[in-house]
């Protein structure tokens, strides 16, 4: 019988030869992206089960709380919550690994069956069924049994799922290693050959990793390990700057010769580096974060359904962000659905537009923001005839903290500053296209001369100009240092303005 533990939670370029690499630019996801692809999941599957209920008093024999429970449901958990999400993404998936010849392993079996998803999970007589049960009250998780057995597989159950394993090599797109350190991928040798034997078939390898032995992964085309996971690697923490974070990223990259590693950071977003290319920084998309279980089998599991379908890795990575973002905001595991990824979407594609905002509505998504601990940047101009100067000098503004606002001058605020030909382009315009910029998170019309009330009423951490300007000239210099902010200027671009761009349009006229 297995032992009985409680635990308290409050290099290589490989592109499968059927994929067609779509543009950067291209991410449009539809009802049918994923359904072509194949996906073969391989490693530690468990059955998650919820005994839902309430609590109103203390228990009289000891301080804890007495939980009068109600329904139980059950959930596939580990490797088989990846293959849940590709279910739900509309992939066709294989799941694979050991179960043990108990009833809780039947069960595994019927719910993944009933997902479709297809099985070829083989009945171990050396080990159960690895359980976790959690006790839920008041929309919260209390405490976590644990029921499993973590030694490495013997030698007959890895030849067994090894020759299966190469048998399911043949009629995939992508492969994902699932490691929840219960003992399957626990084993150098089956990791190893698995990689191998995808290698030779030109199947790109995803690993989801744990512990620090990473020498098993070597080779493997990308690995997602969250910070805690790189840093138990590493042997020391990460420093929050992401230049220092990508130095690190890259050499752990290098060293166990993965041609990609995506870091997950919760908060912080996410962080993607390959082999030949600068590293990509992307922010969360998480709205409200209820509970980060099984975020990192979204994660992968989008990962590598994306890449098989076609999407560039950074693109890739992007998809997986956002899915990342929907399942934090659900109470326990819980996959994510191709619907809820258009929504997504849907959703992204409006929020261009809903970023201009009369000031009073700023205020509040500023001060939330900061409650929230992020930086708030602000900035402000016309941004007439928007140029790659503004975009320049946005981008970098942006990178100075979590959040950037622009403050932009009303077409009547423009015409006073720079004369009646001026603005070019409408007020409108000018704050849809400065809305629809990666790099800006809110943009604010204002009707002055200059933004000093909207900067007293938004109150930024950092005030930012062009280096055209000496701190003394920035406008609300005063008051953003009488809070405890501060102004930054940055470095302009030469050559760049809309005067001259004006002026060029004007002379070919003549």
């Amino acid at each position: 019988m297995p032992n009985l533990t409680i635990k308290r939670h409050c290099l290589f370029n490989l592109t499968h030869k059927s994929i067609l690499r779509i543009p950067t630019h291209h991410m449009e996801i539809q009802i049918d992206t994923y359904s072509k692809t194949r996906i073969l999941v391989i490693g530690d599957v468990m059955l998650d089960r919820y005994i839902w209920g309430e609590v109103d008093r203390i228990s009289p024999e000891a301080p804890v709380p007495v939980v009068k429970t109600g329904e139980t449901s059950e959930i596939l958990g580990g490797a088989g919550n990846v293959a849940a999400n590709l279910a739900g993404l509309g992939c066709g998936v294989t799941l694979m690994g050991l179960i043990g010849d108990d009833e809780t392993g039947r069960r595994i079996t019927w719910l993944a069956e009933d997902m479709g998803i297809t099985t070829g999970l083989l009945p171990s007589e050396k080990r159960p069924t690895t359980t976790k049960t959690r006790i839920m009250a008041q929309k919260q998780q209390l405490f976590r049994l644990d029921s499993e057995v973590s030694a490495p597989l013997s030698s007959t159950d890895e030849a067994a799922l090894m020759t299966a394993c190469a048998s399911a090599l043949e009629k995939t797109d992508a492969l994902i290693l699932s490691d929840y350190g219960k003992g399957i991928m626990q084993t150098p040798g089956l990791c190893q050959s698995l990689i191998r034997a995808a290698t030779d078939r030109q199947i790109p390898v995803f690993i989801d990793p744990k512990g620090r032995d990473w020498d098993r992964y070597h080779g493997a085309t990308c690995i997602t390990p969250n910070t805690h996971e790189l840093e138990g690697v590493l042997g020391h923490r990460l420093n929050k700057g992401n230049d220092t974070t990508a130095s690190w990223v890259e050499e752990i990259r290098a060293t166990y010769g993965l041609s990609h590693l995506l870091l997950t950071r919760g908060a912080d977003g996410m962080c993607l580096k390959t082999s030949d290319q600068a590293p990509l920084f992307i922010p969360t998309e998480a709205r409200e974060v209820f509970d980060v279980s099984g975020a990192g089998d979204t994660v992968i599991a989008t990962l590598a359904a994306s890449v098989a379908a076609g999407f560039s890795y950074d693109n890739a990575a992007r998809i997986a962000n956002a899915a990342a973002g929907i399942v934090v905001a659900k109470l326990g595991t819980r996959p994510v659905t191709i619907t809820e990824l258009k929504q997504v979407q849907s959703d992204k594609k409006r929020s261009d537009f809903t970023k201009h905002c009369d000031r009073t509505t700023a205020a509040h998504k500023v001060r939330l923001w900061q409650e929230n601990g992020d930086t708030v940047v602000f900035t402000n101009g016309c941004f007439d005839l928007l140029h790659h100067g503004h975009v320049d000098i946005l981008h970098k503004s942006r990178h100075l903290g979590d959040r950037l606002v622009v403050g932009l001058n009303s077409d009547a605020s423009v015409r006073r500053l720079k004369g009646s030909r001026r603005p070019i382009v409408k007020a409108e315009d000018r704050a849809a296209i400065l809305s629809a910029l990666s790099s800006v998170d809110l943009v604010i019309t204002f009707d002055e001369d200059t933004p000093i009330e909207l900067i007293r009423t938004i109150r930024p951490d950092i005030l930012v100009k062009g280096s055209d300007y000496t701190p003394d000239q920035v406008v609300g210099k005063e008051v953003v240092e009488s809070y405890g902010g501060r102004v930054a200027l940055v470095p302009l671009m030469e050559g760049h303005s809309s005067t001259g761009i004006e002026q060029r349009i004007l002379s070919q006229k003549e």
